[in-house]
């Protein structure tokens, strides 16, 4: 059996705007998956990125739990990543380094809600080894990404304070799975328009 096919969309150029790619994604965004196996043998394609990794989980029977209460435990956790960490980070991120000057108030905005996610974040890591309860899963999955940037996104003192975040990231970090993907991420970046560069 093949394994997966990766094809970047480089989307400070615009990529995610064809007519090809929106067919896959209408929402214009990524990642993108295409299961050539999916339900009932036939293929499925989903956008979202956090829907992927719960169709994946189903599919599988990996990273989320069986037991209901433990399962949605998770799928909330996995859901703070999706209306709050990623939203916020992103808007963070967008209002620091491309937005023109004047706009102290979005600026102050999103920077703040960044923080309040934080300190949650961090408290529940203070109690719990992964953010989606007793074992790794989805959550740790969907939030790892923007979390292991805080030093970039925020500076090295929301890093010092935000300790078990950080001691959790690390943790994800050196995980062998977590290094071969980003190791791909690094090698489609080379290739592609880089954050910085944009």
């Amino acid at each position: 059996m093949a394994g997966p096919t990766l094809q970047p969309v480089d989307v400070f150029t615009g990529k995610q705007f064809d007519a090809q790619f929106l067919k896959l994604g209408p929402m214009a965004t990524v990642p993108v998956i295409t299961d050539s196996d999916g339900p009932g043998g036939k293929s499925l394609t989903l956008f979202e990125s956090d829907a992927i990794p719960l169709y994946l989980a189903e599919k599988t029977g990996k990273l989320l739990p069986k037991e209901v209460a433990a399962k949605y435990e998770a799928i909330e956790w996995m859901m703070v990543q999706m209306t709050t960490l990623g939203p916020m980070f992103g808007q963070h991120a967008h209002f620091m380094r491309f937005a023109p000057k004047g706009n102290d108030y979005s600026q102050s905005r999103y920077t703040t809600q960044v923080h309040r996610v934080l300190e949650v974040m961090d408290q529940r890591l203070s109690q719990k080894s992964w953010l989606g309860g007793a074992e790794y899963g989805i959550a740790d999955i969907a939030s790892f990404p923007w979390a292991r940037n805080i030093p970039a996104l925020l500076g090295a003192p929301a890093a010092e304070k935000y300790k078990n975040v950080m001691r959790w990231a690390g943790v994800i970090d050196q995980g062998r799975a977590v290094k071969k993907a980003l190791a791909t991420v690094d090698d489609v970046r080379a290739k592609t328009t880089q954050f910085d560069k944009a």
